[in-house]
């Protein structure tokens, strides 16, 4: 798939009229040229925006009087707004003979870009690069690490995250172990020959210790969950295996671990998770908060009741998301705080506890109900879907396995 829009005209300077004909529609602009205007006989200087800096003071520091500046401003209109300009974004300012500013073209993202005309009658417009999209397989056996592994294979990391998503009911990708392993059907969004984004995961097969659990993507057109196991089970439960996306434990559930500070052996009902200060924490289900307060040890912790049978508390909280406090209700997946060191503790990190009716239990292990299946009259079409994907893959590996063995000969 390519996204281009062009519309052909001359190279050179735009008369009046097909300025007109540029502002009426000057959400995505092209001419002969990609950019909008031929650049070969401008000089062209590249840089990046500073912090601190604004569309007026870059303008004004290209070489546009204030007033110039303003004017291209109002230019802007709709077309887009200046106060989204990001600090590290690159730009490219183009000038003519007499060293006067022509055009600037300001890096928006990595998949397209703005253009300004920078003399009168000034003009802005959009100029998006050609995107495709390409099928890839990933295999990907777990040696040291998933994020080490996958980029040893050519795969993007940006696939990880797809994953962790995918599979954040099923997998704790923070207990992956030496062995386990990744087949992955996927969509990549390719732009000058770089990944922009993993656009669709459609089958993976994750393996660990001789079970095998695939995912298949299905939809059913009813703006609902679209990713299942070979059951029709919704791949979403009722609990995320984790609170966090990222980061990796520290220590696990013990009823008898040398605590770090005291030293003294006792109890950890829990599961510690180092990150980054600052890392958001996420309730990993649906529930209402019970308590957000300093308790001593624990330092800053939040506490959810999920339903009549499990809750969980989140400890060591560098600070609570906005506005959170006891007695509100909160979403799977919602931001309840950030990871910290307060209380007790030898750096930032999250202690993280689940009770059943009251019972401390290891949050590793914690079974979670699927939530809504697959409809029963989707199920024939379901199947066909996934016994296409797994047929693909089967026949990706027959093809390596004939590779390694004429290899051998």
């Amino acid at each position: 798939i390519v996204v281009l829009f062009s519309i052909a005209v001359s190279c050179g300077r735009k008369s009046a009229e097909e300025m007109d004909a540029a502002t009426q529609d000057a959400d995505t602009v092209a001419v002969a040229h990609p950019l909008g205007f031929c650049p070969d006989s401008l000089r062209v200087t590249e840089g990046k925006v500073k912090s601190g800096q604004f569309f007026s003071t870059l303008m004004t520091g290209l070489g546009m009087t204030q007033q110039q500046a303003y004017d291209l401003t109002i230019a802007c209109d709709s077309v887009f707004d200046v106060k989204t300009l990001r600090v590290g974004q690159g730009y490219r300012a183009y000038y003519g003979d007499d060293s006067s500013l022509q055009y600037l073209v300001y890096d928006r993202d990595k998949a397209g870009c703005v253009v300004f005309d920078c003399t009168e009658p000034y003009a802005v417009w959009h100029y998006e690069k050609p995107v495709d999209i390409r099928k890839r397989y990933a295999d990907v056996t777990i040696a040291s690490s998933l994020w080490n592994d996958m980029l040893k294979a050519g795969v993007s990391p940006l696939l990880i995250i797809s994953l962790s998503d995918i599979y954040a009911w099923t997998i704790d990708f923070f207990g992956l172990q030496k062995g386990d392993r990744f087949r992955v059907l996927y969509d990549e969004k390719m732009c000058d020959g770089e990944v922009l984004a993993v656009d669709t995961v459609r089958y993976a097969i994750f393996s660990h210790g001789g079970e095998e659990l695939p995912m298949i993507m299905f939809d059913q057109k009813d703006g609902g969950n679209i990713w299942w196991n070979e059951k029709g089970e919704s791949m979403r439960k009722a609990f995320l295996k984790a609170p966090l996306q990222f980061s990796r434990i520290s220590s696990g559930f013990s009823y008898a671990r040398r605590h770090p500070v005291t030293r003294k052996v006792q109890p950890h009902t829990g599961v510690d998770y180092a990150a980054p200060k600052g890392t958001p924490v996420m309730t990993i289900g649906d529930g209402v908060v019970t308590s957000v307060k300093y308790e001593g040890a624990g330092g800053n912790t939040v506490r959810i009741r999920h339903n009549s049978v499990y809750s969980t508390a989140y400890l060591h909280l560098s600070k609570y998301a906005k506005g959170l406090k006891a007695g509100q209700r909160v979403r799977q997946g919602e931001v309840i705080g950030y990871v910290g060191s307060t209380g007790r503790s030898t750096g930032p990190h999250l202690d993280f506890r689940v009770w059943k009716n009251g019972t401390p239990i290891n949050p590793l292990k914690m079974d979670s109900p699927p939530a809504e299946p697959l409809k029963e009259e989707n199920m024939p079409a379901f199947r066909n879907t996934a016994e296409g994907y797994r047929a693909q893959i089967d026949t990706i590996q027959a093809a390596k396995l004939a590779v390694e063995m004429f290899e051998m000969l």
